[in-house]
């Protein structure tokens, strides 16, 4: 008698026979999830193949140490730590092995066999390193990995309101090509780039660059194809030419694909991606084949008019979000990715700012599915260090980035720092060559930064109807990236709610190109901190984040940013909480609240409904101040979002009438009276022949 396993394993073994049959050739990929050993610290000997694990921690990749501390105090550690696990693999002639990290946080030496095959610098970036040479022939191999996130000066970021959390924290893959395939040491890139030159309704022109490495050891002869292939897995266009690769060495080849009347990416409303396979084939039969998904579609910004998508306006109403999750750190799952952005495309964005680094490729290869437009940026945040080695890792990681991520038809911009300060030493030779790299990588795509209000004159930061001129510390730095962006803060760092519009109208002509988004706007909540008639909070770094001032700033903020068509994008700070160690405010240790959703991802505030009753197409209502739930008085202003033309209010189930909304998406009662005890309020709003409503209660002395 069978048990059910052993029946399964019967079933599934011949057909992974078939499999191994009918890809004798192909690439196989194999994720190395578990039977991983950790210590944390520094150990001795810890590289070699026959050290002892006894005492280390069993765990699965991906991992990640230091969240834990930096969740509830200000030193949270930043140090070595060590991974081990045993790989069995016994090398097969004319195969090729190649262990590729999806990041490790922030510096890692990695070993097989006791031999070292290379460090990587730079927490954010993939990499990838060949070990078909340092294979046991026996097939008994040891992988040992050395990861520290101790503060180094040649490497971004030196410092910024977020965690540098360490350790193996996105998976590790192995792959198996064979002799002659396309090279994943490339930066760890693809080993395959689809520049999309020029797209339009007419016709698509897509130029491909494939590096084909021949790790044999005579020349090679192969075939090389790339084609598209439409969603019904129906050939668009293809083309093929022979190559020739001596033993050694990897040339890049180009070809370019003209695609007549290409289905277009057209952002959420119609995310269509074609099939891009790249194949290298010997006497008709694939030897090695890359395959990503790309959206056609070509991206500019008019300076007067702001952004367009494949030559239709296109506003771009996006959020800012960093990777870390409460009680997980970074060590995210897919699951957690497909959470958030399924957070993001509920409340109505269509864009995503990965804030301050490079994030995951799960969440790019999402965000293109989902029709998200990507800002993807590198750590060079606030400061620099003087020197070669700071500039040659931080052009490092701008290529990795780039490399890893050109296929991606959600990117429409490289990011190239946030929030420099005038303090840090001079920025301007380290960024001339960073967007000389960036155009140079990819000329399909511009180069953007965030700047910040620090680089204005401290006194002359809000505006002054008899002086608009903008006066800032480094006013040529602005101008050095393709686009710009600003960080800015009216009404919670400086200035009130209404600065907001005069601000942005200040700021109109401080790029290159004349026109600007706002990259970040927001401020702190702690959604259970509430106040009736709310005033601006005098002192932002207190204890006091009342849920209504962060209502009223995006109110103002949106209002403004709206009706400005200079403004071509904004991003909201921050789609959700985040760990921000040594922070104390609001009432919560180690947490920037500025996110419309909590840290995780139980709660959403208010402010999160008033974006989606403004930006999403889903019905909404909903009643603000819901958890102000322990009333001092008996008269209060209620306010609701929605999107309705006309919302009815009862309290106790005594109708208040209907009221339109004055400003958009906001309807406001004034002086509605509550009994002593408790008070059911509700609101309701007719969407078609639908009929929508909400409900909370209140309690009163």
């Amino acid at each position: 008698m069978h048990n059910n396993s052993t029946l399964k394993l019967n079933l599934i073994a011949p057909m992974i026979i078939v499999l191994a049959i009918m890809n004798a050739y192909s690439r196989e990929s194999r994720t190395l999830t578990d039977d991983w050993r950790f210590q944390k610290g520094d150990v001795t000997g810890a590289a070699e193949a026959g050290f002892s694990e006894s005492g280390w921690q069993p765990i699965t990749v991906p991992h990640c140490w230091g969240w834990d501390e930096a969740q509830v105090t200000k030193n949270y550690y930043r140090g070595p730590g060590w991974y081990r696990r045993e790989l069995k693999l016994q090398p097969e002639n004319g195969k090729r092995y190649f262990l590729r990290f999806e990041a490790a946080g922030s510096v890692a030496d990695v070993f097989l066999n006791g031999r070292k095959l290379g460090q990587h610098r730079g927490g954010f970036s993939a990499f990838c390193y060949e070990i078909t040479g340092a294979l046991d022939a026996a097939g008994e191999n040891t992988l040992a990995v050395r990861v520290s996130n101790a503060p180094e000066p040649d490497i971004a970021p030196l410092a910024g309101d977020f965690c540098v959390f360490g350790g193996l924290y996105r998976p590790v893959n192995l792959l198996m090509t064979d002799e002659v395939c396309f090279t994943p040491v490339d930066h760890a890139s693809p080993g395959v780039a689809w520049l999309q030159s020029q797209v339009s309704d007419e016709e698509a022109v897509i130029d491909v660059t494939a590096h084909v490495s021949n790790g044999g050891k005579t020349a090679a002869e192969r075939t090389l194809t790339v084609k598209l292939l439409d969603a019904q897995g129906k050939v668009a266009v293809q083309e093929s030419r022979q190559v020739y690769i001596e033993p050694g060495i990897t040339p890049p080849y180009r070809m370019r694909l003209k695609l007549p009347k290409p289905h277009l990416w057209s952002g959420r409303a119609d995310p269509y991606l074609y099939r891009a396979v790249a194949e290298i084939s010997d006497k008709g039969e694939v030897r090695d084949s890359v395959e990503q998904r790309i959206g056609l579609r070509s991206c500019r910004i008019d300076p007067d008019k702001g952004f367009f998508l494949s030559g239709k306006p296109y506003r771009i109403r996006g959020v800012c979000r960093h990777q870390d999750v409460w009680n997980k750190g970074w060590a995210l799952s897919r699951a957690d990715h497909e959470r958030d952005l399924a957070l993001i495309l509920e409340m109505g964005a269509n864009a995503v700012r990965c804030a301050h680094y490079q994030h995951s490729d799960d969440f790019y290869s999402m965000c293109d599915a989902a029709g998200l437009l990507v800002w993807a940026e590198i750590p060079l945040v606030l400061y620099i260090t003087p020197g070669p080695e700071f500039s040659e890792t931080t052009r490092g990681q701008l290529i990795d980035l780039i490399r890893q991520n050109v296929n991606h038809p959600s990117i429409f911009v490289w990011g190239l720092f946030n929030e420099l300060q005038p303090t840090t030493p001079d920025t301007h030779e380290i960024m001339q060559d960073l967007r000389i790299v960036a155009n140079g990588e990819d000329p399909t795509r511009p180069t953007t930064a965030a700047q910040d209000s620090n680089a204005w004159d401290a006194e002359k930061i809000l505006p002054r109807p008899t002086d608009p001129r903008v006066y800032l510390k480094r006013p040529e730095l602005p101008k050095i990236p393709d686009l710009l962006g600003w960080n800015l803060y009216p009404g919670w760092y400086f200035g009130t709610p209404e600065d907001a519009g005069p601000m942005f109208d200040q700021i109109r002509f401080t790029s290159r190109s004349g026109g600007i988004c706002i990259s970040e706007y927001g401020a702190g909540a702690n959604p259970f901190h509430h106040e009736e008639n709310c005033k601006q909070p005098l002192k932002t770094a207190g204890e006091w984040h009342p849920e209504e001032w962060q209502n009223i700033v995006h109110e103002k903020a949106w209002a403004a940013i709206e009706e400005r068509p200079f403004i071509w994008g904004s991003f909201v700070w921050n789609m959700f909480d985040f760990v921000s160690a040594g922070r104390d405010e609001g009432g919560v240790l180690c947490r920037n609240d500025k996110g419309l959703v909590t840290s995780d991802r139980k709660l959403k505030k208010d402010a999160f409904y008033f974006y989606k009753a403004s930006w999403g197409d889903q019905p909404v209502v909903y009643i603000t101040s819901r958890r102000f739930t322990e009333r001092t008085g008996n008269v209060t202003d209620v306010k609701i979002y929605s999107n309705a033309e006309t919302v009815a209010l009862s309290v106790n189930g005594k109708p208040l009438g209907k009221a339109s909304s004055d400003d958009k998406n906001i309807f406001i009662w004034k002086g509605v009276s509550l009994a002593s005890g408790a008070n059911r309020i509700t609101a309701k709003a007719r969407f078609g022949d639908r009929e929508l409503s909400d409900e909370c209660t209140w309690n009163t002395p």
